[in-house]
C-alpha cells in the first residue's frame, strides 16, 4: 500500500499561557502581511460556502487552515504546488509566503498585546520514514514545528492517542479526540497539527446584571428564550446590501469580532451566501462609529465531532494532492521507491469558540474596566437587537486576517 500523509488541521479554543521561551516580538510587513490575509481569507469564504449545509452552529479558522496548508505547499512541486496555491490564493513564492506568515503569526502573539494569541504547530512522523532536511528546518524556522517521530508502523492507535493528548495539553482539554479513532494507520507516515489559541477580553465589558433572558428567533415560526447581554456605548456599525456588520473591539484594540446580522429572520442564507472577501471589504470600509444599543445572546459554538475536508478541498480545486498516483511531495520526502511517496489522505480540522459578558472566554481573568460615556447625553442609541442567526468572525484589524469564521443558529446549542 502506498504511504499515506495526514495533514490533521485544529482551530482551538482559548487558552491562557505563557510565551515560549526565548520569544521576540518581530515586525511584519504591513502589505505582505495584508496580501497574505487577503488569500487565507478568499480560501475561508470559498471553504465557508462548501460547508453552508451542515446543520446548526459552525466554526472554522481560516488563519490555521492556511497555515497548516502553507507548510503542505512549501513541499509539493509541479502540479499539486500550482493547484493548492490557486485554492489558498496564495501569492508570490512558497518561501515568501512562509516567511510571511511565520513573521505574522509571531507578531500577533506579541506579549506586549493585552490579548493571548497562541499558535503550536508540530509534525508527528514515522520514525523509520526520511523526511526531507530542508522542508524539516524550513518549516522549523518559520512555524515553529518541530518534529517529533512516532511509530505508526506497529502502532498507530497508541500514536493516534498521544497525538490527541498533546492537542488537549495543548486547549486546556477544550478540544478532544481530534483524530477519530482509526484514522491513522500502519501506512501513515507524517501528521501535521496546527492549533491557535486565543483568549480576548472585550475593550469594555457586558455588565452582567444587564443580561437578561430574551427571545431568540430560530426560523419565522420558532423562538427560545436565551441569556442576552445588554449594553450602550459607541461602536463602529454599517448596514449594506439587507446585512449590519457590528464590530466589538477587544482590549488593546488590535483585535475584535465582527458580527454580521441579516435583517429578516430566515435572512442568514443570503448573507452567507454573498460573503466574500469584497463583501467584507466593503462592510469594514462602511462602518462608522455611532452610539449603539446592542443586544447578543451569549453563546458557546463546540462541536462534538472533527470536520473532514478532504473532499471539499478536492472539490474546490487541489484534487491532485490527495491522488495517491500523482501527488508530488517530493519536496517533503524523496524516497528511491515512487510507491513510498507522500500523497494527502485525510484533512481534519475542530474549533471552539465561547463568547460571554468578559470576553470570549468565562473567568479566564479579572479586569476592572472604567468606562468613558464618550457621547452626548442627548444622542439617541441606534438599536441592534440579534435576535436571529447570525455570523461571527474575529479578525486582526491591522492586516484584516480573519482568524475565526462561523454561526450562531441556535445560541443554546453546541
Amino acid at each position: 500500500m502506498r504511504e499515506i500523509v495526514r495533514w490533521l488541521l485544529l482551530a482551538a479554543g482559548f487558552l491562557a499561557c505563557d510565551p515560549p521561551a526565548g520569544f521576540a516580538a518581530v515586525s511584519v510587513d504591513p502589505g505582505a502581511a495584508a496580501k497574505l490575509a487577503r488569500s487565507s481569507n478568499a480560501f475561508g469564504f470559498d471553504l465557508y460556502q462548501r460547508l453552508l449545509q451542515q446543520p446548526g452552529n459552525l466554526v472554522i479558522s481560516p488563519a490555521s487552515l492556511t497555515t497548516a496548508l502553507a507548510m503542505t505547499w512549501g513541499g509539493a512541486r509541479g502540479e499539486t504546488a500550482a493547484q493548492m496555491g490557486r485554492v489558498l490564493h496564495l501569492e508570490g513564492t512558497a518561501g515568501e509566503v512562509m516567511a510571511t506568515s511565520g513573521q505574522l503569526a509571531r507578531s500577533l502573539q506579541a506579549p506586549s498585546r493585552p490579548i493571548v494569541f497562541r499558535i503550536a504547530n508540530q509534525l508527528f512522523g514515522e520514525k523509520t520514514y526520511k523526511l526531507e532536511p530542508a522542508f524539516v528546518e524550513k518549516t522549523r524556522e518559520a512555524f515553529g514545528a518541530p518534529v517529533e517521530l512516532l511509530d505508526f508502523k506497529r502502532a498507530p492507535e497508541p500514536a493516534r492517542v498521544h497525538i490527541n493528548e498533546w492537542v488537549e495539553g495543548r486547549t486546556e482539554h477544550r478540544i478532544k479526540d481530534l483524530i477519530p479513532p482509526g484514522e491513522v494507520k500502519p501506512d501513515t507516515r507524517l501528521v501535521l497539527v496546527n492549533a491557535i489559541y486565543f483568549l480576548g477580553d472585550w475593550a469594555t465589558p457586558f455588565e452582567h446584571e444587564a443580561t437578561h433572558p430574551a427571545p431568540f428567533h430560530l426560523t419565522a415560526s420558532e423562538s427560545k428564550d436565551v441569556p442576552t447581554m445588554n449594553r450602550t456605548d459607541r461602536f463602529r456599525i454599517a448596514h449594506q446590501d439587507g446585512v449590519t456588520a457590528l464590530e466589538i473591539p477587544y482590549k488593546g484594540g488590535e483585535l475584535s469580532m465582527m458580527l454580521l446580522v441579516p435583517d429578516g429572520i430566515e435572512g442568514l442564507a443570503a448573507v452567507e451566501g454573498a460573503l466574500d472577501t469584497k463583501k467584507l471589504d466593503a462592510l469594514a470600509s462602511a462602518m462608522k462609529e455611532e452610539r449603539v444599543w446592542v443586544a447578543l445572546p451569549k453563546f458557546e459554538v463546540n462541536p462534538g465531532a472533527s470536520l473532514s475536508l478532504g473532499e471539499d478541498l478536492k472539490t474546490l480545486g487541489m484534487p491532485l494532492a490527495f491522488d495517491l498516483n500523482r501527488a508530488d511531495f517530493t519536496g517533503i520526502a524523496n524516497p528511491p521507491d515512487p510507491a513510498d511517496r507522500l500523497f494527502i489522505k485525510k484533512v481534519f480540522h475542530k474549533g471552539f469558540v465561547r463568547v460571554d459578558e468578559k470576553g470570549t472566554e468565562a473567568a479566564a481573568a479579572t479586569a476592572v474596566m472604567i468606562r468613558a460615556m464618550g457621547f452626548a447625553m442627548g444622542e439617541a442609541p441606534r438599536q441592534l437587537k440579534i435576535d436571529r442567526p447570525f455570523l461571527f468572525l474575529i479578525r486582526d484589524n491591522a492586516s484584516g486576517f480573519v482568524l475565526f469564521l462561523g454561526r450562531v443558529s441556535d445560541p443554546s446549542r453546541p
